[in-house]
């Protein structure tokens, strides 16, 4: 008997290897340049979340949740939503009625 399909056999598909990326080389102790810059900064921010904080400022998650707590008792930023996963904050206006 004949095969049905009378042709050469196809190649092997090669898969490729996929994109490989950095490990983020994040600060997981809040020195002085970080600091100052925190309190600098943050200020101007209309949304502060541990995300924004953790990619502008290079920190981890743990410490960029642990500055958005500082920042909330000392008054300079506001929570706008709390959750347990998520909280949102915004900068604190200086003449809020």
């Amino acid at each position: 008997m004949a095969p049905a399909a009378g042709g050469k056999p196809k190649a092997k598909k090669k898969w490729s290897k996929g994109k490989v990326k950095d490990k983020a080389q994040h600060a997981v102790i809040l020195d002085k340049a970080i600091s100052d810059k925190l309190n600098k900064d943050v200020q101007s921010y209309r949304l502060v979340t541990v995300a924004v904080l953790v990619d502008r400022l290079k920190i981890n998650g743990s410490l960029a949740r642990r500055c958005l707590k500082d920042l909330e008792e000392r008054g300079i930023i506001k929570k706008v939503v709390g959750h347990s996963k998520l909280n949102i904050y915004t900068r604190a206006i200086a003449a809020e009625e």
